[in-house]
């Protein structure tokens, strides 16, 4: 019929619609052409370097008799060569041999092998077990360019590079040559007083001998252990990005879970980000639709997780062709990450969204780095910390004690409306909230202060354990704020728990079910079945703080410390008996309040179902 030729004309239209809004554009269809010549391109390097292999086994193994690997003459040894690096093969064999720039906190060592960095070691910090903190250092760690020429597939990372002018303590050039004046060069060059690498990459003289229209610069890096905790390192550890544009934000592969991504659109940089520390590739201009990915080797304990990306070069086939980078290999370090300028490098500490972000950058950090500047102890600096917050939440604080003494005081007419109502709850609800009107008493009075604390307790737990100025400092019995302080180490695991006890973990739970049992006789009305669930939620978090930073446990008890010692004080100076007097007065007064046309429709709603049953 009529309406089903409509309906199908219709839906055809959309499915054009949708075709043509969702097709790519001529910038994305030049990128994806581009990626499949350069796919061409590989697998066709690929099955030639199979016959090559098949060459050298033949070579290898043509008589047994006479001829074995160790006794290959240096001629077939250059021909081999020459069969699987084309051009690049007098680079193919050398002595390896290491470079070191160096800088009041940073040295990096650069071996000629591959040209890349194999390890950079932080002069101000230390591994959990005292060693000195190495990023970028496995062996199984690979960093360089892949290209496609002559059939074959030629990666830096296997071909020695020769010193092009002078080394310096603070700068380097290597080269690897394909002859007749044509070679790629990497050069780095360390800033005298900070965490950042100039990286620059020059390829020249290869128009004609790179095939496809991209390079590839892999880089994969195996994250060594550095923490006392391999659990909370872990769910510390993942690869962040950020878009390129200068309102762009940045993102990351979740923490708990191996994965790969596709870009499909330019990053600024892309960042193998660790719980403390981090290395950082920023692109001059853009990377182009990269990819990204974590894996986790969970039987390992000497590897927190392995992190890599693969990102491609356009390549214009140009006489001369330069990629300007920087590292950035450091401390995640709020401040030190935010003088980078508008690189937003500081998104990689997690300091919570929405509200509790900015209660830590905007209060926190600048109180904590200000206490910071008088090198005080930091156990020192955490008890001052607490006190003046307590302060700032002193209001909120005596408003909602206040309103739970109003409470507490007409609890008795409370139950006497419950016994004169006993099986009529919409009854007993509109009595109860119409003697609160004439007390002059608001119930939420109790609650709302509280939830305007919240953000500050949520701020603390995300601060403290992405505190790097807690990392290795002793407080009493805690040798390093940062982690777990353990006074025991059991012999055995205890599920949901751990191995070990953490007195500053228990300390807060004994203070934190005091404090609840207090608050508790405050509001005795209370539903029995929530006051059994306030008292085991402390229990509950007991094995979850457990494995945290102490530092965090010990604000929490230092919270619950003067939350008693403010309840002790508003005591002295809140009178219940004159609080009953000023109400009983609220009462007596007669009030005249206009009623909303919601808060009409509202009692109408409950008039008519609370007298329901009775028409019926």
């Amino acid at each position: 019929d009529r309406n089903s030729i409509i309906g199908i004309i219709l839906i055809g239209f959309l499915i054009i619609a949708y075709s043509l809004y969702t097709q790519p554009s001529a910038e994305e269809q030049l990128v994806m052409k581009h990626r499949q010549d350069s796919i061409t391109a590989v697998m066709k390097a690929e099955e030639k370097q199979k016959e090559i292999a098949q060459q050298q086994k033949s070579v290898v193994t043509k008589d047994t008799s006479l001829i074995v690997a160790a006794d290959i003459n240096d001629s077939a040894k250059q021909e081999i060569r020459k069969q699987q690096f084309g051009d690049f093969a007098s680079a193919a064999d050398g002595t390896e041999k290491f470079f070191t720039l160096e800088n009041s906190r940073l040295k990096i060592t650069i071996s000629n092998k591959g040209g890349r960095i194999t390890n950079a070691e932080l002069k101000n910090y230390k591994t959990f077990d005292g060693k000195p903190v190495a990023l970028m250092n496995s062996d199984s760690a690979d960093f360089g360019l892949s290209l496609s020429a002559q059939n074959r597939i030629i990666r830096t990372n296997t071909l020695f590079f020769a010193e092009a002018g002078d080394v310096s303590p603070n700068h380097v050039t290597l080269r690897v040559s394909a002859g007749n004046n044509r070679y790629i060069e990497y050069s780095y060059a360390l800033d005298s007083m900070d965490y950042m690498v100039k990286f620059k990459i020059d390829v020249v003289g290869m128009s004609d001998l790179v095939a496809a229209s991209y390079l590839s610069l892999d880089w994969k890096q195996p994250i060594t252990k550095q923490e006392k905790t391999m659990q909370s390192e872990r769910m510390a550890t993942t690869v962040y990005y950020r878009f390129s544009g200068e309102d762009e934000d940045v993102d990351y592969i979740s923490e708990s879970k191996d994965e790969q991504q596709s870009l499909k659109t330019k990053v600024k940089w892309i960042a193998f980000k660790q719980q403390y520390f981090t290395s950082v590739l920023i692109a001059d201009n853009s990377f182009d639709s990269p990819t990204v990915e974590s894996r986790t080797d969970k039987n390992s304990e000497k590897y927190v997780k392995t992190l890599s990306t693969s990102i491609a070069l356009p390549f214009e086939h140009k006489a001369s062709e330069s990629y300007g980078m920087r590292f950035y290999i450091g401390p995640n370090h709020y401040q030190t990450l935010k003088k980078t300028g508008d690189l937003k490098l500081e998104k990689q500490i997690p300091l919570g969204w929405g509200i509790f972000g900015w209660v830590n950058r905007f209060l926190v950090i600048p109180t904590f780095n200000f206490l910071n500047g008088f090198h005080l102890n930091f156990g020192i600096i955490i008890l001052i910390l607490t006190i003046l917050i307590r302060i700032v939440l002193l209001p909120l604080t005596y408003g909602s004690f206040k309103s739970q003494a109003k409470m507490k005081v007409l609890q008795p007419e409370i139950a006497e409306i419950t016994a004169k109502f006993p099986d009529d709850a919409m009854k007993k609800q509109q009595e109860t909230m119409s003697l609160y009107r004439k007390a002059g008493v608001n119930p939420l009075g109790g609650c709302i202060p509280g939830l305007l604390q919240m953000p500050i307790l949520i701020a603390m737990f995300r601060f403290f354990p992405s505190s790097i100025e807690l990392r290795g400092e002793h407080f009493l019995w805690a040798k390093d704020l940062s982690t777990y302080d353990s006074i025991l180490d059991l012999p055995f695991k205890i599920p949901f728990y751990g191995d070990h006890v953490s007195l500053f973990t228990l300390l807060m739970t004994v203070s934190t079910l005091l404090y609840t049992r207090m608050n508790m006789q405050m509001t005795s009305a209370a539903n029995p079945q929530m006051k059994w669930m306030m008292y085991l939620m402390p229990i509950m978090f007991l094995g979850v703080f457990n494995n945290y930073s102490a530092g965090l446990s010990y604000y929490y008890f230092l919270s619950n410390i003067f939350g008693f010692g403010q309840q002790y004080l508003f005591k002295a100076f809140i009178d219940e008996d004159a609080i009953h007097r000023q109400i009983q007065e609220n009462k007596k007064r007669p009030k005249i309040q206009k009623k909303s046309s919601f808060q009409e429709r509202l009692e109408k709603m409950a008039k008519e179902r609370g007298y329901q049953p009775k028409k019926k």
